[in-house]
């Protein structure tokens, strides 16, 4: 997935902590698109993450295998039979999304938008299918987007700050403000402070780290950026 690469170069803080990360990351990310616009397209868990067998989302992971790619075909041909349908495209968009393609994903979901342009659930998708593309600067805009009608989202807020931490070069000044704004809303926000613990380890500014830290802690002492900075 492409949050594979999130921690590189924080040092000591790296090891163990990808995977919780990229999970945590994506129960926000689904959690955000069913509060704001519930619809039979949601996905249950993004098809990409690699869940431990025992954990409550293991099951519903969408695997591309038993007859998935069939189910894209006739979504597709759907799609293309029915241009002026945001349904048509939606589904399409999910399917691609399923199997990982993400790039293929935000073609339909950008039609869709472009039948709706007003419709959040597409501007949502549209940013999480870039941002699993690696797309980081067209995510930036669809999470912009949604953020002028849902100023109040953590979910996509934190979203946003990633990609600003993940673009190359980055940018962790904006990466922390939008951390920062998200946490006036939603102050116990665990990933969200993770995300900031991060960057403000990553940038060198030890005091804030150390601050961050331990109001994580407060939040989650077994969170494992807190684990591991206790960690000898």
């Amino acid at each position: 997935m492409a949050r594979g690469g999130i921690l590189y170069g924080i040092g000591g803080l790296v090891v163990g902590l990808v995977i919780g990360f990229m999970i945590a990351n994506s129960i926000n990310r689904t959690a955000s698109v069913a509060e704001n616009k519930p619809s039979s397209t949601v996905s249950e868990a993004p098809a990409n993450m690699n869940f431990p067998a025992d954990h409550p989302l293991a099951a519903s992971g969408g695997q591309t295998g038993g007859g998935a790619l069939p189910q894209v075909t006739e979504a597709i041909e759907r799609a293309k039979n029915e241009p002026n349908s945001f349904e048509a495209q939606m589904t399409a968009g999910d399917l691609y999304y399923r199997i990982q393609r993400f790039a293929d994903a935000a073609k339909f979901y950008e039609k869709a938008n472009q039948i709706k342009p007003a419709e959040l659930e597409a501007m949502l998708k549209l940013g999480n299918a870039y941002f699993d593309a690696e797309q980081y600067e067209s995510a930036e805009k669809w999470y912009l987007e949604v953020l002028k009608k849902t100023p109040n989202d953590t979910s996509v807020r934190t979203d946003l700050g990633l990609t600003y931490y993940l673009r190359t070069p980055r940018d962790i000044e904006r990466a922390v403000r939008e951390f920062q704004d998200a946490l006036v809303v939603e102050p116990n926000k665990e990933i969200t402070l993770q995300n900031l613990a991060l960057a403000y380890r990553e940038s060198g500014d030890d005091a804030n780290f150390a601050k961050t830290l331990e109001t994580l802690k407060k939040v989650n002492p077994n969170n494992p950026v807190v684990t591991r900075s206790a960690a000898p």
